[in-house]
């Protein structure tokens, strides 16, 4: 088969396929209930699409898990480059797992207070508002924490891909870039909050870079130069 024979072809497919449960979980359940600046609408939200918001946090749970596949299809492909480097990149993808998953819980705790039943139902309605906010606060600060490393992992990739010799050098550039992107948004969330958007403005787009290099594996394929003999 033509995965079978291209590694990295294989890796961008799986890429794809890690990606998607995050852009559903990340952007789309989101965009969908949360009201910026409006906790009552947002715990209005949750609870009209209650089901919408438990597979937001089931994908999250996927999507998170399936990048330590992705990571090792990418060491599999970048290994005979440096070793110690893609067993580093294995390593920074895998420790922001158990922080998402851990992280889901402030989802499932705001859940819990924006539906207000069980126990809950004797606690009055503006202060299960105001924790429900309190959790999804901390609920963005873990995704912050955990943006550090997937901002690291970038680094060891995209200096790999710079000198593999069989994908090109302006990718594995534009993965370093990613790196700092991320950085520079966690740094600002967790350190400066008031800039946050102002930051994420000029970082989010330059985050898209591993779309870029998903979408070259996916299209051109890459093999090394060993197992291409």
């Amino acid at each position: 088969m033509r995965l079978t024979r291209d590694p990295g072809r294989t890796a961008g497919v799986l890429y794809l396929l890690g990606s998607l449960p995050g852009f559903f979980a990340l952007l789309y359940v989101p965009g969908k209930i949360f009201v910026r600046g409006n906790p009552l609408a947002t715990a209005q939200n949750i609870t009209a699409h209650e089901l919408l918001f438990r597979w937001g946090i089931f994908a999250s749970l996927i999507g998170q898990a399936s990048f330590i596949v992705v990571a090792l299809a990418l060491y599999q492909l970048l290994k005979s480059v440096d070793r110690r480097y893609a067993a580093l990149m294995v390593i920074l993808i895998t420790v922001p797992v158990p922080i998402a998953f851990v992280n889901e819980l402030n989802s499932v705790a705001a859940l819990l207070l924006a539906r207000g039943s069980g126990l809950l139902s004797a606690v009055d309605g503006s202060q299960r508002i105001a924790w429900m906010r309190f959790f999804l606060d901390l609920r963005g600060a873990g995704y912050d924490l955990a943006g550090i490393f997937w901002g690291l992992w970038l680094l060891p990739l995209g200096l790999l891909v710079y000198r593999s010799g069989f994908i090109p050098k302006l990718l594995g550039i534009l993965l370093m870039m990613g790196c700092f992107a991320y950085l520079a948004n966690s740094a600002t969330s967790l350190l400066w909050p008031a800039h946050a958007d102002a930051v994420a403005r000029w970082m989010n787009p330059v985050q898209l870079v591993e779309m870029v290099f998903m979408l070259w594996l996916l299209i051109k394929g890459a093999v090394p130069a060993a197992e291409s003999k």
